[in-house]
């Protein structure tokens, strides 16, 4: 966990919702020189800390709409820190709550350097990612079409389809296996709305191969380095981590990865396992991706694997594999150096 803790004149908590914001202006002694409800207009947010705008910082907690105002910030050269949502338990602890207190207890972590930060992802990066993210939704509602289909397969005790259904030329008579005519109507339609979908996905895949190399080419370029990542996949790990530099640690890229299981301990004895799900949960998911499709590549890692599961479980192995790539994607994007396979699985 990360703390704000720059000393400033003025410090400005904002309690943001989607069409109003409680703003309070603090002084570096403490006192409340504005404590305002206002609608979320950046012109007449400018003109509420005018007055301060010689030295002050604003911060916001990480809510679904802080774009604009990471964006008004850097736009008028006033410092901007945003607060990691589940780290912010301080302002969601009191007996009484509401916007006028959230927006004064922003406020006071920021004055006493207690503000936990989250990461403000810059604007020229921003949108492809959102665009990536829209991409991956897309695709698990297929995964969803294609499993209700087997579902109903099953449920009718008929022969296992072997045929990939994600593709449009396996789908000639899958929808008369099933005798009842509302059962087959139900696949036609599952059927049609995936060969939708994947249209849709091939021109959404086709404008972000087009409009993504822009930005850092050479990094897109040594992820595809690792056997089995594609192009999409680059995309996916390359605009979720963006900057390898604001992980100063290997340690620090894994936990915000996922790629490890915290643990709580009190007195020297284990209190439990919890904050599971404090981290960047599409990295996580493409970084699992990536060592799928190498271990089913790969003899290599197929072996290294198989001498783990040997060890421990199967699910440990694979756990402790899927860390050793986010590792080595860690170091490959910071010492900007291909991909090694017989160096990743070399025995000291």
């Amino acid at each position: 966990m990360k703390f704000y803790s720059k000393q400033h004149q003025y410090y400005c908590g904002i309690d943001l919702h989607a069409r109003k914001m409680y703003v309070c202006v603090i002084n570096s002694k403490g006192e409340v020189k504005v404590h305002k409800n206002i609608k979320t207009d950046p012109d007449e947010l400018l003109s509420l800390i005018t007055t301060f705008l010689d030295d002050i910082i604003i911060g916001v907690e990480c809510v679904f709409c802080w774009y604009w105002l990471a964006d008004f910030c850097a736009q008028h050269n006033i410092p901007f820190t945003l607060g990691h949502a589940l780290y912010m338990k301080a302002i969601h602890g009191s007996k009484t709550k509401n916007d006028k207190i959230d927006s004064y207890k922003i406020a006071l972590l920021l004055k006493g350097g207690n503000f936990p930060t989250a990461y403000p992802y810059p604007q020229e990066w921003r949108s492809t990612r959102d665009l990536l993210r829209r991409r991956m939704y897309i695709s698990r509602r297929c995964g969803e079409l294609v499993a209700h289909i087997q579902n109903t397969n099953t449920q009718y005790n008929l022969p296992q389809m072997k045929k990939k259904l994600t593709r449009k030329f396996n789908h000639d008579g899958v929808a008369e296996r099933f005798d009842d005519p509302a059962v087959r109507k139900s696949v036609e339609v599952n059927l049609e709305m995936i060969q939708a979908l994947n249209g849709v996905m091939r021109k959404l895949e086709w404008h972000l191969e087009k409009t993504a190399r822009q930005h850092d080419y050479h990094s897109l370029y040594l992820l595809r380095s690792i056997p089995g990542v594609g192009q999409i996949l680059a995309l996916v790990i390359l605009y979720e981590v963006h900057d390898i530099k604001r992980f100063p640690r290997v340690q620090d890229f894994s936990s915000y990865a996922r790629l490890i299981r915290p643990t709580k301990v009190s007195d020297g004895k284990w209190a439990g396992n919890s904050n599971k799900k404090i981290g960047n949960h599409h990295l996580k998911w493409a970084i699992k991706e990536a060592a799928i499709l190498m271990l089913r590549d790969s003899q290599q890692a197929k072996y290294y694997v198989s001498k783990l599961t040997r060890k421990y479980n199967k699910g440990k192995a694979l756990g402790i594999y899927t860390h050793k790539l986010g590792r080595a994607i860690y170091y490959l994007l910071k010492n900007k150096e291909a991909f090694d396979i017989d160096k990743f699985f070399a025995v000291a």
